[in-house]
């Protein structure tokens, strides 16, 4: 397949995914199209017993070694408003995250590796992963068992901002742990013409809400990266009555396990003081998300190796306080997450976020290299 037609093929399965965008864990036609194409073209799916997304396979001379390649399926609960031809057929939900971009790389490396089958020194694994955005995909895969066998990992994803096709990797973390908390505030409700009476949940809650983001300007250093975000406030229900109770909920990301403890820790005592200053019950409720990313550096360097050698751009790329569940596989398996950039457009979950199509076949190339050049790697001793 020439590099015209590929792109041509690239752009077509890239218009029905966006066209068809479906959120987490509810990604059947999504799920379907994909099986569609890989049966057509031969390429085998595993029975791991995921409702949505799957796992194909591409076996060489011999089974082992075995990398994956994984993509994610999954759309956002958006109302598209970008301006393109292929624009969303499914009210309220968008591809604002460049997922459709992914899986359609993706199909574009399945079909250059199968190509290769015969000759590729190993196995090569893809997974078309669901639920990136909620629902814990990446734990749903790895309870498969599907991936127990895997060596390496390689990903990817879109960077809004940086130009089309141009490849950005760097060493260690990338993306940010994400975490929630959420703060329960009991006081006592009274009339709001006689404050002295009452236990105001309203003022912890603020005080909270302020204590909160001293953390990251007094209780870390000015190199520490982090961030402490309330996201949501609510109490009371009009306007001349101190309600009983309040509730925040927010979002902490750490690029750093040690400053991602500290935090935890800060939170909860700043909790227990103001309590006591205000009198009111404070409860705090934390709920860890997948820790940060952490890209091996070796195969970092791997990774820009490879695109440099296919005549890809490419940079160091910037760490993002965004997250991203690629770090679950990471904890078990050695990998690296790289950037594809997708041109100057609206950033990523934003309505009108519009990807440049034109780096698919480059992504796909750089996929089915990475998959075909670790096998060789792997076989050869390299990086141990």
């Amino acid at each position: 397949m020439d590099e015209k037609t590929l792109q041509n093929t690239l752009e077509e399965h890239f218009s029905w995914l966006h066209r068809h965008p479906e959120t987490a864990l509810r990604e059947f036609e999504t799920t379907a199209y994909i099986k569609r194409i890989l049966t057509e073209n031969s390429v085998k799916i595993l029975d791991s017993g995921l409702q949505t997304g799957l796992v194909a396979v591409l076996r060489g001379k011999k089974e082992k070694p075995v990398v994956a390649l994984r993509c994610d399926i999954d759309a956002l609960p958006i109302e598209e408003a970008a301006d393109v031809p292929y624009r969303s057929e499914n009210p309220g939900k968008m591809h604002a995250c460049g997922h459709d971009f992914h899986t359609t790389a993706m199909l574009g490396a399945a079909l250059l590796l199968k190509q290769k089958e015969a000759d590729l020194e190993g196995t090569v694994k893809l997974l078309f992963q669901p639920a990136e955005e909620a629902e814990h995909g990446a734990e749903h895969v790895l309870k498969t068992g599907a991936l127990d066998d895997v060596e390496e990992i390689y990903g990817l994803h879109v960077a809004a901002g940086l130009p089309a096709g141009t490849v950005a990797v760097t060493a260690g973390a990338d993306h940010a742990a994400v975490d929630r908390f959420v703060v329960d505030v009991t006081g006592l409700g009274g009339h709001a013409a006689h404050p002295e009476l009452v236990i105001d949940p309203i003022l912890a809650a603020s005080q909270l809400t302020g204590a909160f983001q001293t953390i990251v300007s007094r209780s870390l250093s000015a190199f520490d990266r982090a961030v402490i975000s309330v996201t949501r406030v609510e109490a009371g229900s009009t306007w001349n009555v101190i309600p009983s109770s309040a509730q925040l909920e927010g979002t902490v990301r750490t690029l750093d396990k040690a400053i991602r403890q500290k935090i935890v820790r800060r939170m909860k005592e700043i909790c227990e003081g103001i309590a006591t200053v205000s009198g009111a019950s404070v409860r705090f409720h934390w709920y860890p998300g997948c820790p940060a990313t952490n890209n091996d550096a070796e195969l970092a360097a791997f990774v820009k190796d490879t695109a440099q050698a296919l005549g890809l751009r490419t940079q160091e790329a910037v760490p993002s306080m965004g997250g991203e569940d690629f770090s679950c596989y990471q904890e078990k398996i050695r990998g690296a997450f790289w950037m594809i950039g997708v041109g100057d457009t609206a950033p990523l979950h934003n309505p009108s976020f519009k990807a440049d199509r034109s780096g698919l076949t480059g992504a796909a190339k750089l996929l089915s290299a990475l998959g075909e050049r670790a096998l060789t790697r792997i076989n050869s001793g390299e990086d141990r």
